[in-house]
C-alpha cells in the first residue's frame, strides 16, 4: 500500500510561481510505475495535468500545461513535485498527487489534495 500526501499549495496571484509537493510513503520503488498530479476546480470534473514516470523519470503533461509546469521526482526521498509558473486564474483547484502501480491501468492510490487559489 502507498500514501500520498500533498503540500505546498497556497494563495497566488496571476504570474507567480508555486511548487507543490508529493510525499510518498510505503512500498514506492518496488510497486510504483508513476505518480500524477490531477485538479478538480469548483464545479468541474477532476482533471490530468502531469504524470513522471517513477524509474524512467520520463514526463507527460496536459496541453494547457506545457512550457508553464514542470513534474519532477526525486526517488531517494520518495517524492514528487509540480513547478508551477505563470500562473493564471483558471489554474485554481484542489491538486491532488496519485500513483500509478506497476502494469496497472488506472491510478491506485491519491491524496487528500491541496489547494491552490490564484488571484487575478
Amino acid at each position: 500500500h502507498v500514501q500520498l500526501v500533498e503540500s505546498g499549495g497556497g494563495l497566488v496571484q496571476a504570474g507567480d510561481s508555486l511548487r507543490l509537493s508529493c510525499a510518498a510513503s510505503g512500498r514506492t520503488s518496488s510497486s510504483i510505475e508513476a505518480l500524477g498530479w490531477f485538479r478538480q476546480a469548483p464545479g468541474k470534473e477532476r482533471e490530468f495535468v502531469a504524470r513522471i514516470n517513477w524509474n524512467s523519470g520520463i514526463p507527460n503533461y496536459a496541453d494547457f500545461v506545457k512550457g508553464r509546469f514542470t513534474i519532477s521526482r526525486d526517488n531517494a526521498n520518495s517524492t514528487m513535485f509540480l513547478q508551477m509558473s505563470g500562473m493564471k486564474h483558471e489554474d485554481t483547484a484542489v491538486y491532488y498527487c496519485a500513483a500509478q502501480r506497476l502494469r496497472s491501468i488506472r491510478y491506485d492510490y491519491w491524496g487528500m489534495g491541496t489547494q491552490v487559489t490564484v488571484s487575478s
